[in-house]
């Protein structure tokens, strides 16, 4: 009996392997998958307002209710429970702002307006940080190259790169208060600055060599008004710590939960992809195989992979599918597609064997 601890890749297990030798380079689109997945999943395009207003303001009701203990608490033991259940509530919380890169707005009205002033302003993410950068993560040609800002081939760097990649998660939300807090009152004044941090600063990617372009059309005005939210909440916080109407500690306790929600992303992150890619554009196939499935029976990954993420190979498959309707589109591959199928090689159990396998390959360079 299969059990969230179970950590070994699910069967069949050698064709990712096969394919990552190979070179992701040299792999051709499977046409029957890619057409299986269009047609089984016409009907599943459509997303659910009741469902997505429902999660979110549970997750964030749970999370701001938890957040809201730890930092008054005078009990150690229960300000550390509470905060492990504010940071991984707030966690699934913030997880929707992938969702609303995807969707159409008016499939959901309001909600990009409510994630933001609910969630993003007050964690200092606006989703002017996603939107538009995510989005060329999956543009076809870009994609695990030099102009994919989601993605860096960990997997054949150096071995200190993994602890660093997620041990730079731990310095987010000072590097927020910074960001919004100092560096857009100064873009507002100096054209220099302001494009400086444009380019460097406005999105949340992981390709250092990633610039972005300013914003245009109606985007600008929704990236805009984010900013000088988010901006005037970064000072407010600061000036209540320094004015003594928010303690200290309940501050520092805040920023450590924002740094624990940045770490668990970053964790996340390292086993989204094998990121086995040299810079080449890939096939869609290609691209599904350096991506990862951690589907059912493992229960672990709803919290570390939530709204959705458990499945991130699929959605490179069908992006614009919505989160609660992945399970049921693997389903129906899962029973249509044979055992032969590259869609199965993408399926694995688990967070460690994960972790394991991109550390090993780093290892592997070193020794090679």
């Amino acid at each position: 009996m299969n059990t969230p601890l179970a950590f070994d890749r699910v069967d069949p297990p050698a064709q990712a392997d096969v394919v990552a030798r190979a070179g992701a380079k040299r792999v051709a689109d499977d046409k029957a998958m890619l057409r299986t997945a269009a047609e089984l999943t016409r009907d599943l395009h459509d997303a659910r307002p009741l469902i997505y207003w429902s999660d979110f303001l549970a997750s964030a009701l749970l999370g701001y209710a938890a957040l809201a203990v730890a930092m008054t608490s005078t009990s150690v033991a229960w300000a550390i429970g509470a905060g492990v259940v504010a940071i991984l509530a707030l966690y699934r919380a913030g997880g929707f702002t992938h969702e609303l890169t995807h969707m159409k707005h008016s499939t959901v009205p309001w909600f990009r307006f409510g994630w933001n002033l609910i969630v993003g302003i007050p964690l200092m993410v606006p989703s002017f940080m996603y939107e538009g950068v995510h989005t060329l993560h999956h543009a076809r040609t870009r994609y695990g190259t030099i102009e994919d800002p989601e993605y860096l081939p960990l997997a054949l760097m150096k071995p200190w790169t993994v602890p660093l990649f997620v041990l730079t998660a731990l310095l987010a939300p000072v590097a927020l208060l910074v960001r919004f807090a100092i560096l857009a009152p100064l873009s507002a004044v100096f054209p220099a600055v302001r494009t400086w941090v444009v380019e460097r600063y406005s999105g949340l990617a992981i390709n250092p060599s990633f610039r972005r372009r300013p914003p245009e059309g109606e985007f600008k005005a929704i990236w805009h008004w984010q900013e000088v939210a988010t901006s005037l909440w970064a000072i407010a916080l600061l000036a209540a710590v320094a004015t003594g109407i928010m303690p200290l500690r309940a501050f520092l306790i805040f920023l450590a939960i924002v740094s624990g929600i940045a770490v668990i992303n970053q964790i996340r992150t390292l086993v989204a992809h094998l990121w086995e890619n040299e810079g080449e554009a890939m096939t869609v196939t290609a691209q599904y195989l350096d991506s990862v499935n951690v589907p059912p029976p493992g229960l672990l990954p709803v919290l570390w992979a939530p709204v959705g993420l458990r499945y991130h190979a699929l959605h490179h498959l069908v992006p614009s599918v919505p989160y609660h309707a992945l399970g049921e589109a693997h389903r129906r591959l899962s029973a249509a597609l044979d055992e032969q199928s590259p869609y199965h090689a993408a399926s694995y159990r688990g967070l460690p064997r994960l972790v394991g396998r991109l550390v090993r390959s780093t290892m592997g360079r070193v020794a090679r």
